[in-house]
This record gives structure tokens, sequence and C-alpha cells, in this order.
């Protein structure tokens, strides 16, 4: 009688992943972020890994952790596996629902630039369907299933981005407001409207206005510029302006831009797309109505 010993079982996907991904970040609470589990769930698969395995991949002190020799050995050989494997997913993905693009981007980008163009998206190719989601940061698209992301970038841009359009920045606010802007040295009796996201804007668009260098930066500081532009639609105070974000409101004359200064700066809206997503008739489509 033939006796089959049993298969020797190696160690779980997922504690291979909660390895990968703490040691990519360098941490046990950033592995956990993405992985979307909790810092105790990603310890306890080391655990059992390294249980596994019969050797420490991590050193643990008061500053958190690092890896040891073995784990930094070890550590590109996995991203590159899981790259590969979430390639392959988002290929799967891709292929399965040839008709729907997945989008990350800002919040800001999603609210008051990207509706007028998907609009156009649908007219030119109803069959398309396009779901936006906001968020502060871009994705990982080797690890996160979106087809394409649109966030502003600054310097050189990767062989597979696409630039959308060049920043520029001014003030704007309600025409009652700019009635009594004499000159830019008006706004030091003015309040001037923050967004977090590009804090140094003002900073950036009175370093080159002659005669604002007494201007203070006073005044209330917002985590959405959609926020931001609603006070400055309701007379709150005096806003940096993204121009793509405002064209609609300066058309219609609710906003005003009180001064002749523009700045264009180095930051552009990029387009990245994932890899499974290059190349196709979607790809060339979704470009095609952003740059119109």
């Amino acid at each position: 009688m033939t006796v089959s010993p049993p298969r020797s079982k190696g160690p779980h996907l997922n504690a291979l992943r909660a390895f990968e991904a703490a040691a990519r970040l360098g941490s046990y609470t950033g592995a956990a972020d993405e992985l979307c589990v909790t810092p105790s769930a990603i310890s306890q698969h080391i655990k059992t890994l390294e249980g596994w395995a019969e050797s420490p991949l991590f050193v643990r002190n008061a500053q958190g952790v690092a890896l040891t020799n073995l784990g930094e050995e070890l550590l590109p050989s996995f991203t590159a596996a899981f790259d590969q494997l979430s390639d392959a997913v988002q290929s799967l993905r891709t292929k399965a629902q040839p008709q729907k693009i997945k989008l990350a981007t800002l919040p800001a980008i999603a609210q008051l630039w990207l509706s007028a163009r998907l609009g156009g998206l649908r007219k030119r190719a109803p069959e398309i369907s396009v779901s936006v989601v906001a968020v502060e940061v871009p994705p990982n698209l080797l690890r996160e299933p979106y087809d394409v992301t649109l966030f502003f970038k600054e310097g050189p841009l990767d062989v597979d981005e696409v630039e959308i359009f060049q920043d520029c920045i001014f003030p704007v606010c309600t025409p009652e407001i700019a009635d009594r802007l004499t000159s830019i040295e008006s706004l030091e009796n003015e309040t001037l409207l923050h967004d977090s996201t590009w804090s140094q804007d003002w900073q950036l668009w009175l370093s080159s206005s002659p005669g604002a260098q007494n201007v203070p930066m006073r005044g209330p500081v917002f985590s959405l510029f959609s926020v931001a532009l609603e006070e400055a639609r309701h007379g709150a105070g005096i806003l940096i302006a993204h121009k793509e974000l405002v064209e609609r409101f300066l058309k219609t004359a609710e906003l005003v831009a009180p001064f002749d200064t523009q700045l264009v700066i180095t930051r552009k809206l990029v387009m990245k797309p994932a890899p499974s997503f290059i190349g196709t008739d979607r790809c060339r489509i979704l470009t095609e109505a952003l740059i119109q």
C-alpha cells in the first residue's frame, strides 16, 4: 500500500502581504492602513511568518520596528512579486469590465473641474461609465483598484503621465469686496481665506506682487478648497484661486479677480494611468475628454 506523505503547508498569503507592506512602509501602522486591518493583525501575521521561517524579520524597539538583514534581503523580491500579482488582478478587472473606468482625484478637482469634462466624455462615448473617488493622496496604481489618477505634480513628468493643465493662481472675491480694493496694499485691511492643501499659495502670489510685503496672512483655514470657495462666494473674504477651478464663477461674475496679477506656477494637473489601462481605447478617449 502506497502512503502519500502530507504536503507541507507554506505561510498564509495574508502573512506574506503583511510582511511586504510593513517592510516597504517601515511601519505596522502604515501597513495596517494600506491593508485595511488593525496594527495588531499585522503584528500577529508577521509573528506567524517568523515562526514558520524560524527567523526574525523585524527588530522591535521603542521607536517602532526595523528590518533584520534577512528582511532587507527579502523585501525587493516580495515587493516585485506583489506588484506583479496586483498587475495581474488589475488586468483581470480591466478586461472583465471593458466599459468602466475608475478614477481617483482630489476633492476640488472632482467637485469643480471634472464633471464638465465627464459630460463631454458621455456624449463622445456613452457606453463608458466613469466612477470617481475623491482622495487627498494619490493611490498606488500598482496596488489599488484604480485605472487612472488626476493629481497636481511638481517637476518633470514620468513617461506614462500626461499634463492636463498648468496651474495659475490669483485672488478672487465678490464684486462688493473688489469695489473697496484700490490697490494691493488694500489687502492689509481684508480677511484672507486659506486652503490647507495649497497652504503656500497666498505667499507665492504676494511675493510676486509689488507692494504686498506688509499684507498680514490672517484669516481662516479650510481643509477643503470647495468650502473656502463657497465662503468667498458668500463674501467671507478673499481667496487665492486656481484659474481652472473658478472659471465658471468668473464667467457669471459671482466672483471677480480684483487685480491683474496672475501667477503661473510649476504645479501641473497630471493624468497617470495604471499599467493595465495604458494603450486602451478608454485611456485614449478619457485623455481626449480631459484635454479640451
